[in-house]
């Protein structure tokens, strides 16, 4: 399995980083996890052609973590793609992109022939897409968002995956044993509700093979040398394997 982080910034862009967004290529399926606003340009920035997506999957409705679909879509539109794009979110990500269409680019009808399967999900969950299975825990951020940490496995790789939260103990099986566990890291010491920090994480026994932190702001950024895990930057890959 190959990652390229197209974007691993927070909301606030901090840093100059892209909002989250990875792409994962393996052997069966190509698929985005996230595609906050700063995809589409962080995917020919890459060059990576839009139609090799087959899935996207969304952990919670704020606009750094799936604003950046409706124009992945509009890209897809013009291109006239046929194959089917599955999107893989919370209830109700079908309204929220018809909302969108309609807000951004009022009579294009964005949506029509587009083969968009959605698979939406709710806690303790788990979706079969073939080659992709996808098992979803709950999480704490804003709960308007109804935000989800998800943990994915595909050619015998786990990968799991925080969302946006506090610390939670939904993240000890999220990332139990996986071979690499995506982890948000807002802030170094502040204690802010929905965010991690890493003075918190750092005291937290987690049995993942691999951690990487993502969605740092500008507190991490700043004290970065202090910082004893590994940290995501844009543009860069990773080749995962599993441990059989």
């Amino acid at each position: 399995m190959n990652l390229k982080i197209l974007g691993c910034g927070d909301a606030f862009c901090s840093g100059g980083k892209f909002n989250s967004a990875f792409f994962f290529s393996t052997s069966h399926i190509n698929f985005l996890l996230e595609c906050g606003a700063t995809t589409l340009l962080a995917l020919k920035k890459h060059r990576i052609p839009t139609h090799s997506i087959d899935a996207v999957i969304i952990s919670h409705f704020h606009g750094d973590h799936f604003g950046g679909l409706i124009f992945l879509l509009l890209e897809e539109k013009k291109n006239k793609r046929e194959k089917p794009l599955y999107i893989v979110s919370p209830i109700g990500m079908d309204d929220k992109l018809k909302a969108a269409a309609d807000l951004f680019y009022p009579g294009s009808d964005i949506l029509s022939d587009l083969n968009i399967i959605y698979k939406f999900y709710g806690a303790h969950q788990q979706l079969d897409l073939g080659s992709l299975v996808i098992k979803t825990f709950p999480v704490i951020h804003s709960p308007d968002t109804l935000p989800h940490g998800v943990r994915m496995e595909v050619d015998g790789v786990t990968i799991a995956y925080s969302g946006d939260t506090e610390w939670t103990e939904e993240i000890i099986p999220l990332s139990d044993e996986a071979d690499l566990f995506i982890c948000e890291c807002n802030f170094y010491s502040t204690e802010s509700a929905g965010h991690l920090s890493y003075k918190v994480l750092s005291n937290k026994d987690l049995n993942c093979k691999r951690l990487l932190l993502t969605h740092l702001g500008e507190e991490m950024l700043h004290l970065k040398a202090d910082i004893q895990y590994e940290v995501a930057e844009d543009g860069k890959e990773y080749i995962i394997s599993g441990i059989k």
